[in-house]
């Protein structure tokens, strides 16, 4: 089953002199339920623009997205909200976890702008940082975590609203070699056990060599490559 699909997307800015750059030239890619796939390419090659088009934080300027086989075309701002909240979680390069709360209250904090009731809510979020390792970790403040912990919980908060769709931009960028392959090997594991499908930009040569597919970005195209010739 495709969850996720992008049609000839492009994505073009104007610069400072009136001129254009073209970012994304025509990207066709398709991810299946528990399929991981990774992006790789040059810095500035358009990895994040890309994942950012896939997961309605900005709009194509031509092309078309659909998760779970419901198009963002023609959504306005709030729609569009909506959608990325129910189906979409996200983990970047740094962790973003507000720093006044727990481990536990960060996770939540989807859950209760979703709505949810309080007991529904914490049972989901204890489970999800349990699930990432992090049972005993999970009424400590981002300040007393390792990155390895932050970023795990930053994982277990994308999951929240169990999403069809995980995507994930150098998500490893910032560990050291023992904390990025734990969090690798637990995207593999939530890949597999909960089917999700991922998309992950990454430089990282371990990581994309764990995934179903590597497609490296250049001059705006998606195509498929070996990572051990594209990535160092």
């Amino acid at each position: 089953m495709i969850v996720l699909e992008a049609i000839d997307l492009a994505k073009v800015y104007r610069g400072g002199d009136g001129g254009t750059i073209t970012v994304l030239d025509g990207v066709n890619l398709q991810v299946a339920r528990g399929q991981m796939v990774a992006i790789v390419g040059s810095s500035g090659a358009g990895k994040s623009t890309l994942l950012h088009l896939l997961g309605a934080l900005d709009r194509p300027t031509r092309g078309v997205v659909r998760i779970s086989g419901e198009s963002l075309t023609g959504r306005n701002d709030d729609q569009l909200s909506k959608l990325r909240n129910r189906c979409v979680g996200f983990v970047f390069q740094f962790h973003h976890l507000l720093r006044e709360f727990t481990a536990l209250e960060n996770v939540l904090m989807p859950m209760r702008i979703a709505g949810w009731d309080d007991r529904r809510a914490r049972t989901r979020g204890e489970e999800l940082l349990a699930r990432v390792g992090l049972a005993a970790r999970m009424h400590h403040r981002p300040a007393a975590l390792s990155g390895g912990e932050q970023q795990r919980t930053a994982v277990a908060r994308a999951l929240a609203l169990d999403p069809a769709v995980l995507l994930a931009d150098e998500p490893s960028g910032n560990l050291d070699h023992m904390n990025s392959e734990r969090l690798h090997d637990l995207f593999v594991e939530l890949s597999r056990d909960l089917e999700i499908a991922m998309v992950i930009a990454t430089h990282n040569r371990s990581l994309a060599a764990r995934t179903d597919r590597t497609l490296l970005l250049e001059d705006g195209r998606l195509t498929d490559t070996d990572v051990r010739e594209v990535v160092p």
